[in-house]
């Protein structure tokens, strides 16, 4: 599934070469190991032969493509296959969540070659989340150092290209500008420039997104979504509850960044203070029912999940909801099983079919591939993703 509403036909005008260049890469990446020849290239993209021919001769120039032996054809001599070369650049991913770090190193495919986990206190200030995670960073790649890279050198790390960090934290945020607002009990994080702050120590380019969205990203490129289903929900219920949202094949941000604050939505007047300063969260009712312990309480939470589900499903009218986060993966049959039951009800009750209800591939690492993504989504013409912080 596409991650965001492009054309999948290229243009012939020399104006466009990137974006040709980028449904050609793309292919590419699909096609795998098995590659994919010059004519079917230009049967995919409605480009000439000519064009892909120029656009292959390059990307194979810049180390990005090679040739992968011959393929029989129906007539005529046998097509010469290309395939990318996954191993000439890298991304690094991070998820800074509220008590943990993670990191991983992918290559252009998008697998992992080298991941890293650590404690971290988002509350322990800028200065200490900056120095652990460049340590983390630093050493992830030299972890990775076995992984040799290839062309294209805006961060050679090891002998490898590194095209950039991708970075996801818990939300409110400024994606555009890579500044955090006020982070759900962490407001001495409000206004922080975290993207060029980043750039500054790693020497890298960064981009920065809500962790949800980071995670939406990842699932629509990996085609978490079934057939037909172009619109749905991914709810993140860990330290927080958040929504990443994927409507007609793109990922929504909003204008603001501000789309997918789904655990600050009031459903139960004069309920529990949630730590935002509203009361009655679905966020703060979710966290107490699991802080209640017991199958009792998970059930509770998963009830409370799904009618906050339902209030998305029935506004957006969504093909799908993916369940994912700590807590849901702790107990994923339990939480399925529950937030699939509010929907059916309510569907019931609407003369409606209800929809599916999933958990999310990826489990406890879906954030952290994620936020890789950020990076190399915009590489092959997908993610919707903001212009990263030059390299210092």
């Amino acid at each position: 599934m596409n991650s965001e509403a492009r054309p999948t036909a290229g243009v012939n005008l020399t104006a466009l070469r990137g974006h040709n260049a980028a449904l050609v890469l793309d292919l590419l990446r699909t096609a795998g190991e098995r590659g994919i020849s010059r004519l079917e290239l230009a049967e995919r993209t409605g480009l000439t032969p000519q064009a892909v021919s120029k656009i292959t001769a390059r990307l194979r120039g810049d180390g990005l493509a090679v040739e992968a032996g011959r393929r029989a054809s129906t007539g005529g001599k046998p097509r010469t296959v290309l395939r990318l070369v996954a191993g000439a650049g890298h991304a690094v991913g991070l998820h800074l969540d509220r008590d943990e770090l993670r990191a991983v190193l992918t290559d252009l495919a998008g697998t992992v070659v080298a991941a890293r986990r650590a404690p971290l206190d988002l509350g322990a200030g800028a200065d200490a989340v900056l120095t652990a995670t460049a340590c983390e960073v630093n050493a992830l790649l030299r972890a990775g150092e076995s992984e040799s890279g290839g062309a294209g050198d805006p961060g050679a790390r090891g002998g490898r290209s590194v095209l950039g960090v991708g970075v996801a934290v818990p939300g409110p945020l400024d994606h555009a500008g890579g500044v955090l607002h006020r982070v759900t009990g962490f407001p001495q994080w409000d206004g922080f420039p975290l993207r060029d702050a980043l750039a500054e120590r790693l020497g890298l380019p960064v981009v920065v997104d809500k962790d949800t969205n980071a995670a939406a990203l990842g699932l629509a490129l990996g085609g978490a979504a079934g057939a037909g289903e172009r619109s749905f929900a991914y709810l993140h219920l860990g330290t927080g509850l958040g929504a990443g949202l994927v409507l007609g094949g793109a990922l929504y941000r909003g204008a603001r960044t501000g789309a997918g604050e789904f655990g600050h939505q009031v459903i139960q007047l004069d309920g529990p203070r949630c730590s935002c300063g509203s009361r009655g969260c679905v966020e703060a009712l979710c966290l107490a029912a699991v802080a209640a312990g017991g199958e009792g309480g998970l059930d509770e939470a998963a009830r409370v999940l799904g009618e906050g589900a339902g209030n998305l499903v029935s506004l957006l009218d969504i093909d799908a909801v993916l369940l994912g986060g700590r807590t849901v993966t702790a107990a994923e049959e339990r939480f399925v099983r529950g937030v699939a039951g509010v929907l059916a009800a309510r569907a019931r009750r609407e003369g409606v079919p209800a929809i599916p209800v999933r958990a999310a591939p990826g489990g406890p690492t879906l954030v952290v591939e994620g936020a890789a993504q950020l990076i190399l989504a915009p590489l092959f013409g997908r993610g919707n993703a903001a212009r990263p912080t030059p390299r210092t």
